[in-house]
């Protein structure tokens, strides 16, 4: 019999509704057949997932739905569980790649902010576990680091577990839910997921100048991760008046706040506050986030809505992909038919910059790259800028929703033009070691004579 519902030390004087249990009793919850939804990157429940796999024994086609996990979790990574648990992911990470080869893994394609509604229509989730910070005097817990689909999918559960993590900063935003919506606490005490501030490399800095010099005082920004948008981030720093509206919330975001050149006023949605889906960084920017107003975590189904970007004036959207062909389709999830990452909110945050008045989206790719033959196995560099896609290319961003193009050789802007005028512009900005190349490839297609 499980526990009875107590007074949790981190509450005093507030009697908890929801079951505090152990770690085991939370394991032994799991049975055949169930279907278990994690919270995205660092809002997953570590210290279950650590352990899932020790119900392997005893379970039969457990199915694990998460997004971005950020450890090697047993469960998804050794071969000798592959016939119990199935995993399904949003956003593929590392560890999701190399333990593909399993064949118990499936990629989920979506657009982000259709990512949890799309699912449940088609499959009621039997658990979902997550992390959260220690309930307020009030009952409300914060779910802290990600609303993305979190929210909504915890209200269509059947069971949910929550780990009551200290370290995790509480939130603001519509990401609050009472005790009283929870069935059970687990309390932990780990280290929130970190992600390091990657520094930028002379092509970052280089693509980072050529958007920022498109960028104005009072523009609102989205941005993702990696070495191109902490680029852009530090030339931004001299701007005004920023807003945010972006998918993820970076430490970039946070020294472009503390710097002064964030600062919300000029927002026409939301203004004064910084809205995000989810969070991911250094324990730096964590600590801003700690009941800080200025920052919102609204609903993953609003904040990437197109449709609700495109209400921003001067909305300005920063995403990276893998590979553009010369008609302008981008590749930025997929390396031929393999699942790289995600298509996550690119298509949403993109067309929905285009929406806005004045908006404007940038997808930014170094010119080539270091890639292993196929054939061979030696490296060779190649070309990012393509005559046609890989077979079997996941197209990320169509190229009717293509604005501006950028690498370390500059801007090319194909909102508009035609497929020999595309051509021509691509040309321009590829390595100038493979410019003839696509130009005679192009004529072999027929885009230009």
């Amino acid at each position: 019999m499980l526990d009875a519902p107590l007074v949790l030390p981190f509450t005093e004087g507030v009697t908890a509704m929801a079951q505090m249990i152990t770690l085991e009793k939370a394991l032994d919850l799991v049975k055949d057949g169930d279907h278990i939804v994690a919270g995205m990157a660092a809002s997953e429940g570590r210290s279950f997932f650590m352990r899932l796999h020790e119900v392997a024994d005893r379970v039969q086609q457990v199915t694990v739905d998460n997004c971005l996990p950020m450890y090697p979790y047993a469960y998804l990574t050794d071969p000798q569980y592959k016939d119990k648990f199935t995993v399904n992911s949003w956003f593929f990470s590392a560890d999701l790649r190399r333990a593909f080869k399993h064949g118990n893994i499936s990629f989920i394609p979506n657009q982000l902010h259709f990512a949890g509604k799309r699912r449940l229509d088609h499959v009621r989730p039997n658990i979902y576990v997550g992390n959260a910070t220690p309930p307020d005097k009030h009952g409300f817990v914060s779910l802290s680091l990600s609303n993305v689909y979190e929210k909504h999918v915890l209200e269509h559960a059947d069971l949910v577990i929550l780990e009551i993590n200290p370290h995790l900063p509480r939130t603001f935003g519509d990401l609050e839910v009472h005790e009283s919506d929870i069935d059970y606490f687990v309390n932990v005490d780990y280290d929130v997921p970190e992600l390091p501030d990657a520094e930028p490399n002379e092509k970052d800095s280089k693509i980072g100048a050529y958007i920022a010099d498109h960028i104005h005082d009072g523009d609102c920004i989205q941005l993702g991760i990696g070495g191109i948008p902490n680029a852009v981030a530090l030339a931004l720093m001299d701007k005004k008046d920023l807003g945010v509206h972006t998918e993820m919330l970076t430490t970039g975001f946070m020294k472009l706040f503390k710097s002064g050149a964030v600062s919300n006023k000029k927002k026409t949605l939301h203004r004064g506050k910084m809205v995000a889906a989810f969070a991911l960084g250094t324990r730096a920017l964590y600590d801003f986030l700690d009941e800080n107003p200025a920052v919102m975590l609204l609903d993953g189904n609003y904040v990437n809505d197109p449709m609700v970007i495109g209400q921003n004036d001067n909305q300005v959207s920063i995403n990276t992909t893998i590979e553009v062909d010369l008609t302008g389709q981008c590749c930025s999830e997929s390396i031929g038919t393999v699942q790289f990452s995600g298509t996550g909110g690119q298509t949403d945050t993109a067309t929905g910059a285009q929406r806005a008045k004045n908006g404007r989206s940038f997808i930014a790719l170094y010119s080539t790259a270091n890639a292993k033959d196929p054939l061979t196995g030696e490296r060779r560099v190649i070309s990012k800028i393509v005559p046609t896609l890989k077979p079997g290319a996941a197209v990320s961003l169509s190229r009717n929703d293509v604005d501006y193009v950028v690498t370390e050789y500059g801007v090319a802007r194909l909102r508009g033009t035609t497929i020999q005028e595309r051509v021509r512009r691509l040309i321009a900005i590829a390595h100038p070691d493979f410019r003839v190349m696509l130009e005679e490839e192009a004529k072999v297609i027929g885009y230009i004579r």
